[in-house]
């Protein structure tokens, strides 16, 4: 009896364990034809079978000042968490789509700690500038970081 609940355990662990799939892996956009016209078509569908108005593009620009290394958070057109050295840039072209042309597409960054002149950690300072100018700056070297935020509309 015993052999029977521990070989049965055993099969039932493996069947959980190996899954239900049929083991061939499908890339992402898989299905999805290249087409101009499939690719609207599969547009369509990611937005609920509507076409999704764009507002006016901006041209939006986060930037990290200050020496050395340092971790970087960011929300773009992309978002990432990243090493990178300062001071770091980074420019993008983003439209508002659908609801966020009301309510507002939400670009961040946010910086980590960099080592100043006299050796002290400090936060790395941060700004955002839409098509030409800066609508967020924090100018950092205090012990407390703070992130930069703005709404894109």
């Amino acid at each position: 009896m015993r052999k029977t609940l521990t070989a049965t355990a055993f099969v039932l662990t493996a069947a959980l364990l190996t899954g239900c799939g049929g083991g061939e892996e499908k890339p992402a956009d898989a299905g999805k034809g290249s087409s101009p016209a499939a690719q609207e078509s599969a547009k369509e569908k990611e937005t609920g079978g509507e076409a999704v108005a764009e507002g006016a593009s901006h041209e939006v620009t986060i930037k990290v000042e200050g020496t050395g290394k340092s971790n970087v958070m960011y929300t773009l057109d992309d978002s990432d968490f990243t090493e990178v050295d300062l001071p770091w840039t980074k420019t993008a072209t983003i439209a508002p789509r659908g609801a966020e042309s009301k309510v507002g597409r939400l670009v961040i960054v946010t910086p980590g700690n960099t080592t100043a002149a006299d050796g002290r950690l400090v936060s790395a300072g941060c700004s955002i500038t839409v098509d030409g100018k800066k609508v967020v700056e924090f100018k950092g070297g205090g012990e407390q970081g703070k992130p930069c935020s703005y709404k894109l509309k």
